[in-house]
């Protein structure tokens, strides 16, 4: 700018203007090259400013790392004592650590922020639990730590008051809670709520979706693979199925007792009613959110949910007011919502008439929601810590 107003204020001609415009050309390039390098290299401090380390101390650490995440584990063997893996995501670098042989005061500590992966389901769970948190909290008192997440397989009646003292609010030293079931204080500050995810603890494993689930037809319309309790309403939706033949078109499999352990034979069962229908039933048991949910949505199974509140303490919270299910509600889940299983013969009957052509529409919609559900956790769970661990710009 400076030259050429010089030359316009000059009417004399100047022989060096050509080499004077070229070099400020090039010291201008010169400039911006330095500036980029100085943004990269800021930028790349900027990349490596946050080091978590997420300690897996209940198989919902499984899902978040290695479903949420798209993370690996060191060896693969489930069964290994000790298992970890490490990524980096935008600014944060993340390590995680599992097995048996993740014990207190039994490994390194070599970072300042700690995620804590814990089961708060039942007593016993809780006891374990808290020590860990007694653990993380000496580790806070001796500036070993700096910060502390908690992400808890909460209890299916929401009766998580246990940990209320723990949270930096209520006098303790945890910054976030990140927690299952419509646990009524999830208020998107310092609480949030977790998908409960699919069952790891059986191994449940990481899908792709293949050319052939997405195109295939399949035998069945409907699924049902579980424990039909005394007195539910899994009784009703068994009397409903039978009433009009429906279970004939539909691959049901009631037991009387819940098996927490599959054989090889009854999960390969499991995985291939998944894929060989069109619709996964889903009825509540101790809560409306179960594992069955997100392990049709892996294998493109469409969930027909029974959209009821449980006995317990879980509802609306102040942020979400759609309960059961607020979270993936709030995320525009594309799934059959039914307040009755008498509505189910009206759902089957429409799905008979459904082209195959629109199943394959439907199956692309839920496989699509769900990546995109999972990709939106991450990117939840990793700005939700950089914002509460990483020193703010303000003053």
């Amino acid at each position: 700018g400076f030259l050429d107003h010089v030359a316009l204020g000059n009417e004399e001609w100047n022989p060096w203007e050509e080499d004077e415009k070229n070099e400020l050309v090039a010291s201008q390039q010169r400039y911006e090259a330095n500036l980029k390098m100085i943004k990269n290299a800021r930028s790349h401090l900027e990349q490596t400013s946050l080091s978590v380390q997420i300690w897996g101390k209940a198989a919902i650490g499984l899902y978040l790392w290695q479903h949420i995440f798209g993370g690996h584990l060191q060896p693969a063997d489930v069964t290994a004592q000790w298992r970890e893996g490490s990524q980096k995501v935008g600014k944060t670098y993340f390590s995680f650590i599992t097995g048996p042989s993740v014990v207190p005061g039994y490994f390194s500590v070599e970072v300042e922020n700690v995620v804590l992966v814990l089961n708060g389901r039942e007593k016993a769970k809780i006891t374990y639990a808290t020590q860990w948190l007694h653990y993380a909290q000496m580790l806070i008192q001796t500036h070993k730590i700096q910060h502390v997440a908690v992400v808890l397989l909460g209890n299916e009646q929401c009766n998580n008051e246990w940990i209320r003292p723990f949270l930096k609010r209520h006098g303790g030293f945890v910054n976030l809670l990140f927690v299952t079931y419509d646990y009524a204080l999830v208020n998107e500050e310092d609480i949030f709520q977790w998908p409960l995810g699919v069952a790891t603890y059986r191994n449940f494993p990481v899908v792709e979706p293949s050319r052939s689930m997405l195109r295939d037809p399949r035998s069945y319309l409907c699924n049902f693979l579980g424990t039909v309790y005394k007195n539910s309403s899994r009784e009703t939706l068994m009397e409903i199925l039978k009433q009009d033949g429906l279970d004939k078109l539909c691959w049901i499999a009631a037991r009387d007792q819940w098996q927490p352990q599959e054989t090889n034979e009854s999960f390969k069962n499991y995985q291939d009613a998944l894929l060989q229908s069109d619709l996964t039933l889903c009825p509540v048991g101790i809560n409306t959110e179960c594992y069955r949910i997100y392990e049709a949505c892996s294998y493109g199974s469409l969930p027909v949910i029974e959209d009821v509140m449980t006995l317990g303490d879980c509802g609306n919270s102040s942020m979400y007011h759609s309960a059961p299910l607020q979270l993936l509600k709030t995320m525009g889940a594309p799934f059959i919502f039914i307040k009755n299983w008498k509505e189910l013969p009206a759902v089957l009957e429409k799905e008979k008439k459904m082209s195959l052509q629109e199943k394959i529409q439907r199956r692309k919609k839920l496989v699509e929601w769900y990546r995109n559900f999972k990709a939106w956790m991450r990117q939840k769970f990793i700005n939700t810590l950089e914002n509460s661990f990483l020193p703010s710009d303000k003053g």
